[in-house]
């Protein structure tokens, strides 16, 4: 049996990584485990809730995974990119999958376009139909400070560990990416340790490169690179 650990970004839930999930799920009989981290989910719940409580939750799920399943492959998004490299580096997982990791963050100039087109459809009327706006509003609403700094802490608590992953290992990084830049695509697979690693630069995809508009062709190399 083949388990399957997908971890969502800081802020997120599910829904992030939910797009590859049901298509794996389409093309394999894997067993899948797709947990909302402390604090995530909606709605946000986040203070007083430290990084170590997010490592903790997916150590145990990894754990049940690790003991039912023969093979186990770990799937990252965003900040769960760092946790998938932290539980690749210090667990016996198989395969590692990482979709725009954040061992970076912030892109300014992609994030000044970004905001200049949030800004137009302000000045139209039209701030109802700007996906990107429409994202990220509840999340600044409702994300304090607290948390902020508990995501930066988790950031350098694993990049020491990504000298260790020794397991092949999947990057997937958008190019017009405003919160992660394709520098951090790039400083993973310079440091992560493994001799089997591949990046994969997705043209036109934002940061939730799960719901990009090349997502069937990203999904089917992520599905190949597992299987293969």
């Amino acid at each position: 049996m083949i388990g399957c650990l997908c971890i969502h970004g800081f802020t997120g839930g599910p829904c992030e990584v939910e797009p590859l999930v049901d298509y794996l799920r389409q093309h394999t009989d894997w067993t899948f485990s797709v947990p909302t981290l402390p604090g995530h989910g909606d709605p946000l719940s986040l203070k007083g809730v430290s990084y170590m409580k997010w490592i903790e939750h997916a150590e145990a799920e990894l754990k049940k995974l690790l003991s039912n399943c023969e093979q186990v492959y770990v799937v990252g998004f965003s900040m769960g990119g760092l946790i998938a490299s932290y539980l690749a580096a210090n667990y016996p997982v198989d395969k590692l999958v990482l979709l725009s990791a954040a061992a970076k963050y912030m892109n300014p100039r992609q994030m000044a376009s970004d905001l200049k087109l949030i800004l137009n459809d302000s000045l139209r009327g039209n701030l109802r139909d700007n996906e990107l706006f429409q994202r990220y509003r509840r999340k600044i609403r409702e994300t304090p400070l607290t948390a902020t700094l508990q995501f930066k802490s988790l950031v350098s608590h694993t990049l020491p560990h990504l000298r260790r992953i020794d397991v092949p290992t999947f990057i997937a990084q958008g190019e017009s990416d405003g919160i992660v830049p394709p520098k951090s695509a790039e400083y993973l697979y310079e440091n992560i340790g493994a001799n089997e690693k591949k990046i994969r630069f997705v043209k036109d995809s934002k940061h939730h490169i799960c719901h990009c508009e090349e997502k069937d062709a990203l999904f089917s190399e992520v599905m190949d690179f597992l299987k293969g």
